[in-house]
């Protein structure tokens, strides 16, 4: 409970600070190796800092830092016990080159693209600010004028751009290094095997996390540091230290910038390379996945690093960033309107970041739970999904406890002293519904189930049948989890004024900062979740390794293994990201009322009537845009495959000793085609996710110059975002799950049965996959990062929706 009622530095046995036992810990006397550990670790430091007078916030946001900082140790120190491992035999290695040398040369092109696209949109937020004016943009007591602003806000869409960009990078690199040694460990032992694809997972799931948290830590001691120069008044300070979380937004924008565009150039070039290598290999010429005489086949494995790995990292990122930026202007807002005490501030502000700390430990020691017995099984295969569960539960139980303490410390104002238990049951109701998304996601997507099986069932008689039955069980798929989200909501949003913090009127203001709370709940175990996502693209590119370099059925049959169950992750991962991108977008649409509120001191938007017609459009257009960014997205990769096809046809065509395995196939010239297609096509359903809500604004602004009505423009945008957010949830459940089951009916039939491979149930099986290909993996996806980026975006631009 806040204050303490004794200061830390007793626990180092220091009771005066004056005295001279301080003078000698101050100056390093006497200290033995443990106490120099002791000092550099997140408790000693948060203690030094309170010895020597620094303020609680300095001491909290520094103990928080302090932890990602040895998140990226430690993960590196993951990295290097990964590394350590044998990479495999000579042709592993070569075949591990040319992936590598395919994914880092697109991921340079893709990302200069982006970083160019990133400097102009810097720019053109820096002039937003800038043009205001100073007397315009004064924040209350906060001296950022409209340069001091412009420059912040500029600067960190920057920052969060580069560490979205860094984030997508790692979970690429680490993939390229732990492929080959997956393969290789899965030739002598299935357990280690399991567990470099898994710590792979970890590694690029425990960056993103770390970096998130990082980066928003460093932004927030800036820009309190700025303020503490020019604010000299202490208590003034104080009062306004809320409002620093409304000057982060700027970063979840650059995070989500980054993060459409990777997402969509990656998912275009993975799956034009999927989808070409499966209808030429598997359907016209009756071979094999991953057959080294399949031309695109290289192209199709470069494809799991840079979509299922480069862009669904910086997909991540981008999602926690959002997350954690909404929940602190919502927790600064709830505190300043209860005037709560300044610790307490404090606390309700960066609970989101101390969330993130207990993820990371409860993940970490989740990880160390994903184990089987060493060797190579003789009779049974262990479920790698059974093995990964072990890890899960305990990370559930730790992050169940975990969550409650740190609410009773963090959340518990002393004149509601009830109030951190209510808020430890919203974070309950958080960590229910990502389970229940993960298992209704699980239900819908694996073969173990019926619906998989019904649509396997339907391949029995032909490829119109298979889609039909496709296209229904992903409608299907989103009744249970929307009902799933909607009680979440309203229990965690009952819970939240269950609390009893008021604000100056006397009302319950503890809703919306409640379904902030489950929000977080969500992610206390995010880190392991976002680990079996990232699990199923090593394990992919492992099985293609082991199918070209000619390893025995028994290294093949486990590796296949893996992947069937890679892809049941990679789908529960994404029904995650939805259920915790709905919660995210709900808490930035209230961001964004708070946000023109701010702005516009003497206006407020208590209501938005949907009958007007300018705002009943506005909705509209927000729901249309999610189906022509869809649209957009498919199209651009049935164009890149139609380009993969010819180009494999005309290989065969001219050199028939490939088929025959005499004859080295052209693998360059298919990377070729997908690199420079993925590049070209992500531009245009990019450019539309960004401008349109920016255009709309503008062009109501300028409707508003003759209807004079007061915030029309900032009402409208409201109207956008909710019809757009309502509409992208369906359409990224239905993508999703549509694509996850067509995926695993072909895997499903692949195990032998209805025929097995090489049948025609199989190759209906296989239509229907190259039509789930781009749905699950490229603009379901996307449409995740496009709720969120409509949200940030309109939140950094509120200037030109605010008269």
């Amino acid at each position: 409970m806040l204050p303490q009622k004794k200061p830390q530095y007793e626990l180092l046995g220091v009771q005066n600070p004056e005295n001279e036992q301080f003078i000698k810990f101050i100056q390093f006397d006497h200290l033995d190796i443990k106490g120099i550990i002791f000092l550099i670790s997140p408790l000693g430091t948060c203690i030094l800092l309170q010895i020597l007078g620094f303020s609680y916030l300095i001491q909290f946001i520094s103990t928080v830092l302090h932890i990602s900082i040895i998140t990226i140790i430690f993960a590196t120190c993951i990295l290097d016990q990964i590394l350590r491992h044998d990479d495999g035999n000579k042709e592993m290695k070569k075949i591990a080159l040319s992936i590598e040398e395919g994914a880092e040369g697109f991921f340079k092109a893709q990302y200069g693209t982006i970083f160019n696209l990133s400097l102009i949109f810097a720019l053109l937020i820096f002039l937003v600010y800038w043009q205001k004016g100073s007397g315009e943009l004064e924040k209350d007591e906060i001296p950022v004028g409209g340069l001091i602003i412009g420059l912040l806000e500029g600067g960190s869409f920057l920052f969060g751009a580069f560490c979205s960009g860094f984030a997508g990078f790692a979970g690429m690199w680490v993939s390229i290094k732990a492929n080959s040694r997956v393969a290789s460990a899965a030739r002598t032992c299935y357990n280690k095997a399991i567990q470099l694809s898994f710590r792979g997972g970890y590694f690029a799931a425990v960056i993103n996390i770390a970096l998130a948290i990082f980066g928003i830590s460093v932004l927030f001691l800036v820009i309190y540091f700025y303020c503490y120069i020019t604010i000299t008044d202490q208590q003034k300070l104080n009062e306004q230290i809320d409002k620093i979380p409304l000057l982060l937004i700027g970063y979840g924008f650059g995070a989500s910038f980054v993060a459409m565009f990777a997402q969509l150039g990656g998912g275009i070039y993975t799956k034009a390379a999927d989808v070409g290598a499966d209808l030429i290999g598997k359907i016209e010429n009756d071979i094999p996945e991953d057959d080294p005489r399949n031309p695109a086949v290289i192209a199709d494995l470069v494809g799991d690093n840079v979509g299922d790995c480069a862009g669904q990292s910086a997909d991540l990122f981008e999602s926690i960033t959002a997350e954690i930026l909404s929940a602190m202007i919502l927790g600064a807002t709830l505190t300043h309107e209860a005037n709560l005490h300044i610790n307490y501030k404090v606390t309700f502000m960066l609970f989101p970041l101390v969330v993130h700390c207990l993820d990371i430990i409860s993940s970490t020691i989740g990880m160390y739970f994903v184990r089987t017995q060493p060797g190579i099984p003789t009779k049974y295969i262990e479920d790698p999904l059974c093995i990964m569960k072990k890890g899960y539960r305990i990370a559930m139980i730790i992050g169940f406890f975990g969550f409650f303490f740190i609410c009773h410390h963090c959340l518990n104002p002393l004149q509601h002293k009830d109030a951190w238990l209510y808020f430890g049951m919203c974070g309950l109701i958080g960590i229910i519904v990502s389970y229940l998304f993960i298992e209704v996601t699980q239900y819908y997507t694996d073969y173990h189930y019926e619906p998989v099986k019904r649509i396997a069932q339907a391949s029995k008689t032909g490829h119109a049948t298979n889609i039909i039955a496709g296209l229904s069980v992903g409608m299907e798929s989103t009744g249970i989890p929307i009902l799933i989200i909607s009680v979440g909501v309203l229990g965690a949003y009952y819970l939240g004024e269950q609390s009893g913090i008021k604000n100056h009127q006397g009302e319950l203001i503890g809703g919306l900062f409640g379904t902030a709370i489950a929000t977080m709940g969500m992610f206390c175990t995010g880190v392991y979740i976002l680990s079996m996502a990232a699990f199923g693209p090593i394990a992919d590119n492992a099985g293609g390794i082991v199918e070209m370099s000619g390893c025995d059925e028994q290294v093949r049959q486990i590796t296949d293994r893996l992947d069937a169950v890679g892809n049941v992750t990679k789908a529960n991962a994404k029904g995650y990201s939805v259920g915790s991108a709905s919660l995210a977008s709900f808490l930035l649409f209230r961001a964004f009322i708070d946000e023109v509120n701010f702005l516009s001191p003497t206006k407020k938007i208590l209501d938005i009537d949907i009958t007007q017609p300018e705002i009943f459009i506005s909705g509209l257009i927000g729901a249309c845009t999610v189906f022509v960014f869809s649209s957009w997205a498919l199209r651009a990769v049935g164009n890149a495959a139609q380009d993969v096809i010819k180009e494999v046809r005309r290989q065969f065509r001219e050199n028939e000793g490939i088929l025959q395995g005499t004859a080295q196939p052209n693998y360059k010239q298919c990377v070729e085609i997908v690199t420079k297609a993925g590049l070209r096509e992500m531009i245009k359903p990019g450019l539309l996710s960004v401008l349109t809500p920016l255009i709309l604004g503008i062009t109501l602004r300028a409707i508003n110059v003759v209807r004079m009505q007061e915030l029309l423009p900032a009402k409208a945008i409201c109207a956008f975002l909710m019809f757009s957010t309502c509409t992208g949830i369906l359409q990224a459940l239905f993508l999703n799950n549509a694509g996850g089951a067509w995926d695993n009916s072909k895997k499903y039939v692949e195990t032998g049965e209805l025929g097995g491979k090489g049948s025609e149930t199989h190759k209906a099986a296989v239509t229907g996959d190259t039509v789930g290909d781009p749905c699950k993996d490229t603009a379901g996806p996307s449409i995740h990062i496009l709720i969120k980026l409509y949200s940030t975006i309109t939140i950094v631009m509120v200037p030109l929706f605010v008269d």
